[in-house]
């Protein structure tokens, strides 16, 4: 192992090996602790697309608020799944499974197409025609900023998805699914989100469906790995420590690389980045 992939691995905080069970309280507690210290917030909204990443997300938030409840005997406390469509979702059946698998406080359906497509046209009005991978991106944000409204009038925090595969790859749009409060499962590889999911009693295609951003009208449901050119077993065999093929280390730290800026707040005259 070089330095660079000790240095990744120190930085996204991945374990070789992890206790499933420990995992999940520390995640609990996190959110917990979260809300405590914020005590003019009353809990959590979360975006529920059926992928294993925020069905992962939303069972910890959920349990996080059911012991706060009991703890603090305040009902107050609250969390909310967003369901955020762009028109009909491909895998729908799956979001209601997380939804029955999850069981949140309370459930918003907001659909984004509407929002989505006047963004797209008022752009095309002055010019600037947006690819279909510029318009998912656009999809992603819509999908935060409502997130962010929601937040804002129930007095809630934003809760994101991102894990180490992702973050190591920066698999996610900036200021998009990658802008939010907190993130839960920061520290976790692919299969060791998977691996919490089997532990918490999920249904298992949840979990095992092929990961997918769906954001691209031409390409719907294109895989993640697909669109990385590297497969989640060999990211987090990367980020375990593993020895993986000579491809496969190039394209993971290419991509890390490349994507440097989206882990990392707005550039400053202070920071390295720009000299």
């Amino acid at each position: 192992m070089d330095d660079l992939q000790k240095k990744i691995i120190a930085e996204l905080k991945v374990q070789e090996d992890i206790d499933p069970q420990k995992e999940i309280r520390k995640s609990i507690d996190f959110l917990k602790a979260y809300l405590q210290k914020h005590s003019f917030l009353n809990g959590f909204v979360l975006g529920i697309s059926g992928g294993q990443d925020s069905t992962l997300a939303g069972k910890l938030a959920q349990m996080a608020i059911e012991e706060l409840r009991m703890e603090m005997k305040e009902d107050r406390y609250t969390f909310i799944a967003v369901l955020l469509p762009y028109g009909i979702q491909k895998d729908a059946e799956d979001v209601e499974d997380a939804i029955h698998f999850i069981q949140p406080d309370e459930i918003l359906t907001i659909n984004i197409k509407n929002a989505v497509d006047a963004s797209v046209l008022t752009l095309l009005t002055a010019g600037v025609a947006l690819s279909d991978f510029a318009k998912g991106n656009e999809k992603a944000r819509e999908r935060m900023k409502v997130q962010y409204s929601i937040a804002a009038m129930k007095n809630c925090a934003v809760l994101g998805t991102d894990h180490a595969a992702e973050a190591l790859t920066g698999f996610f749009t900036k200021y998009g699914d990658g802008g939010s409060d907190l993130v839960p499962l920061y520290r976790l590889n692919k299969r060791q989100g998977k691996l919490l999911l089997q532990t918490l009693g999920c249904p298992k295609h949840l979990y095992e469906k092929v990961p997918t951003a769906d954001l691209e009208d031409n390409r719907p449901l294109f895989s993640d790995e697909e669109a990385l050119g590297v497969s989640y077993k060999e990211i987090d065999d990367y980020l375990e420590g593993k020895a993986v093929t000579e491809k496969a280390k190039q394209t993971i730290e290419s991509l890390y690389k490349k994507s440097m800026h989206k882990r990392h707040l707005p550039i400053t005259i202070f920071d390295d980045f720009w000299k």
